[in-house]
């Protein structure tokens, strides 16, 4: 009971309390704002000119037709030919018209993996599976570029036995 008359009393005269969170809410109030000087980088500075920046030439596709050596199991295989205005929506894949199952024969192309008219339980289909059905999510064709930074890939076979080195 004494513990509930000492709350209700302080309820009636909140005076001393309040200071007492306002004078901690302004000296946190000051610490922050000191802090926030040494952490938040400088959104402005001096301005910067304007200048004319030399653009790089469009690099050329890999278009030699030629199967690339994958660098691992599974690994996609990279398209070999330029894919420049094949049109890839929901309800074309211009791919398909030649690397479908019952095409490859008269296209000469290379028939896409059984894995891509499967669901993901396993289940075979008829057609493609609509998950695998937008290609250049991982097939990828290749420019004749320098890479943007540095590989350090090596490939198992160049590990050793144990694959420590």
């Amino acid at each position: 009971m004494r513990g509930q008359n000492r709350f209700s009393r302080m309820m009636r005269t909140p005076g001393p309390m309040l200071a007492a969170l306002l004078a901690i809410l302004f000296v946190a109030t000051g610490a922050i704002a000191q802090m926030a000087d040494k952490r938040v980088p400088e959104l402005s500075g001096p301005p910067q000119e304007m200048g004319e920046v030399e653009a790089h030439q469009i690099p050329k596709w890999v278009v030699d037709d030629a199967r690339k050596e994958r660098a691992y199991p599974d690994q996609p295989p990279v398209i070999p030919h330029s894919i420049e205005g094949y049109q890839l929506s929901v309800n074309t894949n211009r791919c398909l018209s030649c690397h479908k199952r019952e095409l490859t024969q008269e296209s000469g192309a290379p028939m896409i993996s059984v894995t891509h008219y499967m669901t993901r339980e396993g289940q075979m289909l008829a057609d493609v599976s609509p998950r695998r059905y937008f290609c250049t999510a991982c097939h990828v064709p290749q420019a004749d570029v320098r890479p943007l930074v540095g590989n350090t890939f090596r490939d198992m076979s160049e590990m050793g036995i144990n694959g420590s080195e």
